[in-house]
């Protein structure tokens, strides 16, 4: 039985007014080539860096949120490598004194997050390569997992987890389809208990879905070629997304190839000394982070918890969710009826569209359409219905139920006959509820709501017909 070991390093960009060293700005929305650019960030002679405030504070409140020792003394370090898209010919980051140290973040324990300036942007085509630094010297975070993740799922979870956390905290916005987060999975297998197998890195990892499929692909390439004789080398392999497996790039340096040595052109920062980066100072700017918000939905509305995973995982459902609760006064039980018609119904209608979020809906209008169900002016069905058009018009919904029809029919005598005109037309399904089949109740109450419009008070019809029928 072979035993997977992954350990993941997550490269952030970080979100500031301008790049980790110069004042060139820092917008990952720019499309043309080569605009935010100045002598330091394109590492002309005689330019000097200057650290960026901003982006250190981020790491270090990242660090406070995770639960991680923060540096007293930091520094920077030159990484040298050759490639066309380091215009300085080394990559100012860290190595021995990283601003983080330890934490965790779900249930995985993190070795360090650290500093370091992104690199210039590379463009293969039609025989040339050109090189866009619009990237180059943007803040990025680097954060390294501990050798102690063992499953693609468990990798998919923390890296999911780790881009909320950055959108919470507004260090950055993550997104992995613009190349602003960036996953790379290190990862062995072995048979032997406390043993590691030969490390092999994946790169090129553009999603989540991605990552748990590079990872299931790794492991049963490495499994196999153990189990036939053959031998695995410590390489650096990349994922092929067409083909959903990955391919050798090159053999992995280690970290002597990249002849680290202290910046010599930036201070040391001893984090003590600096006022707004006091532990105090930074706990204090914390927002509510993901697994406590999670925690209060539950122990506050009494949510389930698949319920509450859906809702907090992106930062525009939970903003949605709390305006929500605002504007039902924290009633708990309208908010759980809420939580039902968000979770069910609204990212229904949002899926079929193509969307995950709901960037056009109005919460004092969604609560007003709880109130509605709540107060028994909207049926279930008829709620449906409504919601459906108020994601379509933005309109009041209680004018949209009475527009079409949908406000709940409570008068007992048109129900009735609603009942009889239904009936009349169900003689088989009356015939089969009389011989004792139970479950044609429950299709004449629907037969009956359809031929109301959805507008019938459920109990009512469900009365009626038995009324009728016994």
């Amino acid at each position: 039985m072979y035993r997977p070991t992954i350990g993941l390093e997550v490269h952030a960009e970080l979100k500031t007014q301008t790049k980790m060293f110069c004042d060139s700005r820092n917008d990952p929305d720019e499309t043309r080539p080569n605009v935010n650019i100045c002598p330091v960030c394109l590492a002309h002679p005689g330019t000097l860096p200057v650290i960026n405030h901003e982006a250190v504070r981020h790491v270090l409140r990242i660090g406070k949120a995770i639960g991680g020792t923060l540096a007293d003394f930091t520094e920077f370090d030159r990484k040298s490598y050759f490639y066309p898209d380091i215009p300085k010919g080394y990559q100012i980051s860290q190595y021995e004194h990283p601003l983080v140290s330890g934490g965790e973040l779900a249930g995985v324990a993190i070795t360090r997050v650290h500093l370091e300036e992104d690199t210039a942007r590379s463009i293969h085509g039609k025989g040339k390569t050109l090189v866009d630094f619009n990237r180059a010297g943007i803040p990025l975070m680097e954060l390294v997992t501990e050798p102690v993740i063992h499953d693609a799922e468990t990798a998919g979870r923390f890296a999911r987890e780790l881009q909320l956390l950055l959108r919470t905290l507004g260090a950055g916005e993550a997104n992995l389809e613009k190349g602003e987060m960036r996953l790379e999975a290190n990862m062995s297998v072995s048979n032997t208990d406390g043993v590691f197998g030969t490390k092999v890195e994946v790169k090129n990892i553009n999603s989540f879905r991605s990552v748990e499929r590079a990872i299931a692909y790794e492991i049963a390439r490495q499994t196999a070629l153990i189990e036939s004789g053959g031998k695995v080398v410590q390489e650096t392999r990349g994922w092929d997304e067409g083909k959903q497996e990955t391919f050798h790039q090159r053999f992995k340096e280690g970290s002597a190839d990249y002849r680290y040595f202290p910046e010599p052109d930036l201070p040391k920062l001893f984090i003590s000394e600096i006022p707004d980066f006091a532990g105090d100072n930074l706990a204090a700017s914390l927002p509510e982070l993901p697994w406590e918000r999670r925690a209060r939905y539950v122990q506050t509305y009494a949510l389930r918890e698949s319920d509450v995973v859906y809702l907090t995982s992106t930062i525009e459902r939970v903003n949605f969710f709390d305006a929500v609760a605002t504007a039902l006064d924290s009633d708990a039980t309208h908010i759980l009826l809420a939580a039902n018609y968000i979770v069910s119904d609204l990212a229904g209608l949002y899926a079929k569209k193509g969307e995950e979020s709901f960037p056009v809906l109005s919460p004092a209008l969604f609560a007003k359409l709880i109130r509605l169900v709540a107060g028994g002016t909207l049926s279930s069905r008829g709620a449906k219905d409504v919601l459906a058009l108020l994601v379509e018009t933005g309109k009041d919904p209680e004018e949209l139920a009475s527009e079409n029809g949908l406000i709940q029919i409570h008068d007992e005598a048109a129900l009735g006959a609603v009942v009889d005109e239904m009936l009349a037309e169900e003689a088989s399904a009356v015939q089969e509820y009389r011989g004792g089949k139970e479950a044609a109740l429950q299709y004449l109450v629907g037969k009956a709501m359809k031929k109301s419009n959805g507008a019938g008070n459920p109990a009512i019809i469900r009365s009626a017909i038995l009324g009728k029928l016994t």
